[in-house]
């Protein structure tokens, strides 16, 4: 059990609710506490501000929180409740009220769109600030249209021979599994773990997903949608070209100390060629939850810029993405 709470983002959108439900089930999952943070509106602040400075009894104590009402009411009517869940209503502007928030939340719930958003947006500003900048991990829940039940495609094959592969290309690869987006020498332990820990809490599979670059054709091949591998590329002992052995024995290196933290957590590795923010978008149409660190350690300025990674799939997954900052300094 975690002391850390869940924190929920709403501001009474369909979009912030149903990242509440999201988190309603994270909770209980890590059997923790939630908290439902709402940042008022500008017209509830001022008011709070003019009363205070006037102290006119006259006027009523609190402004209307619409808000909070409907939250309360959500709440009433759920089948199950974690223990402990508090209704925050907080001053100031949204992301840093947010942030402070999540200081100490064992993750940050949020939806991909607010009420302000416009419709053809598909990650709203304070979801992509809050992702690249809060304390804590941060989940976006997308919403309904863009949610994605699972299909027949094949998001993730693992690859065969991987560790903890159950090498069998079945229609799902990545149904309800957690979605780890692993590059093995460059992404957080931090990463690594909320995936694991997440996974045990769901009892599902981890499928690691790592990408690399196919080497170009020898020829040219003119309006082909398909990359040529050459035969020098092919492996002599299989049919895996060197680039995938290799990223598979940097993998399950990495691997190592997680699995032993977490055996009962089953693992299945794939190394696919191509971009690695579209094979974690496909995979994310079948999966549980997406997980990718933030930043590439080494480049970004203050921990405080999101990687192109992270950032494609926060805007074109079809299901729930967790960003996980580096929340150690010896990750």
């Amino acid at each position: 059990m975690s002391n850390a709470p869940v924190v929920a983002a709403v501001d009474g959108s369909d979009h912030s609710l149903r990242a509440l439900e999201w988190a309603r089930t994270a909770a209980l999952r890590h059997r923790t506490g939630l908290v439902v943070a709402h940042v008022l509106p500008d017209t509830a602040q001022l008011y709070a501000a003019r009363r205070s400075s006037l102290a006119d009894p006259s006027q009523p104590e609190e402004y209307a929180d619409p808000v909070g009402e409907r939250v309360r009411g959500i709440l009433a009517e759920a089948p199950e409740l974690p223990e402990q869940v508090r209704y925050d209503a907080l001053e100031g502007s949204v992301p840093e009220a947010l942030r402070v928030s999540g200081e100490d939340a064992l993750m940050l719930v949020m939806g991909s769109r607010g009420r302000g958003g416009f419709a053809a947006l598909m990650l709203g500003s304070n979801s992509r600030a809050l992702a690249s900048s809060a304390a804590c991990p941060v989940v976006v829940v997308p919403h309904a249209a863009r949610s994605a039940p699972a299909e027949a495609s094949e998001p993730a094959e693992p690859s065969a021979g991987a560790a903890g592969s159950a090498g069998s290309a079945d229609s799902a690869a990545s149904a309800g599994r957690v979605v780890l987006g692993l590059h093995a020498a460059e992404t957080a332990d931090d990463v690594l773990a909320f995936a694991f820990t997440e996974a045990a809490a769901r009892g599902t599979t981890v499928q690691v997903v790592s990408a690399y670059a196919i080497p170009p054709a020898p020829t040219l091949v003119m309006d082909s949608p398909f990359q040529v591998i050459p035969p020098e590329g092919l492996a002599d002992d299989g049919d895996a070209v060197p680039a995938e052995r290799e990223m598979l024995r940097s993998q399950t290196e990495r691997l190592v100390p997680f699995r032993a933290r977490w055996p009962q957590v089953r693992v299945e590795q794939a190394a696919v060629p191509g971009d690695p923010a579209e094979r974690l978008v496909t995979a994310s149409r079948s999966a549980a939850l997406v997980v990718v660190g933030r930043h590439h350690p080494r480049r970004s300025v203050g921990h405080l810029m999101i990687g192109s990674v992270a950032h494609a799939v926060l805007h074109h997954a079809h299901g729930p993405v967790a960003v996980v900052p580096t929340l150690s300094d010896d990750s």
